[in-house]
Order: C-alpha cells, then sequence, then structure tokens
C-alpha cells in the first residue's frame, strides 16, 4: 500500500476530497482540469454519446464534475484525483 493511503480510497471519496479542497481553496485550475479530462474519460469507459454531448456543453461539464466521482467515470478520473490529493497533503 501506498504510504499516503489513497490507493485503498474507492473513487467517490478521491473524488470527494479533491473537488472539496479545490473548491475551498479556490483551486480553478484543477476544476478546469477536470472539466477537461471528463469527456475523454467518460469516452474511456464506453459512453461516447455523452463525451460528445459534454464538449459542446459546458453546463453539462460542470455538472459532471461534480458528480465525476461515481462509477466508471470514478474509476476512470481516479488518476487524476490520486495526483491532485499527492501535491496536496492536507485535503
Amino acid at each position: 500500500m501506498n504510504a499516503d493511503g489513497l490507493e485503498s480510497l474507492p473513487a467517490n471519496e478521491l473524488h470527494d476530497r479533491a473537488v472539496r479542497y479545490a473548491v475551498r481553496h479556490g483551486d480553478l485550475g484543477f476544476l478546469w482540469e477536470l472539466l477537461k479530462v471528463i469527456p475523454a474519460a467518460e469516452a474511456a469507459t464506453g459512453h461516447h454519446d455523452e463525451s460528445a454531448n459534454n464538449l459542446s456543453r459546458v453546463s453539462a461539464l460542470l455538472s459532471d464534475a461534480i458528480a465525476s466521482g461515481e462509477g466508471e467515470l470514478g474509476e476512470a478520473l481516479r488518476p487524476i484525483y490520486l495526483d491532485y490529493l499527492r501535491k496536496h497533503p492536507d485535503a
């Protein structure tokens, strides 16, 4: 197991911690990065239609960012959350 214990957490917990920290600290860079990678993560999970729709609708991306810790999408975004939380160990 990794010394920081993050690897053992489920994707939805990683999402919640990372997004909560970013919102609390006004880290728009992370939130923007998350919005940019959601369409690719959705495509990787086989949700090609959702990916195409999200690219054209910013409001859908914002909603996705808030809920992106669940299911297959959460798992696809897991590396993003792990990287961010490791850079901010107080999250």
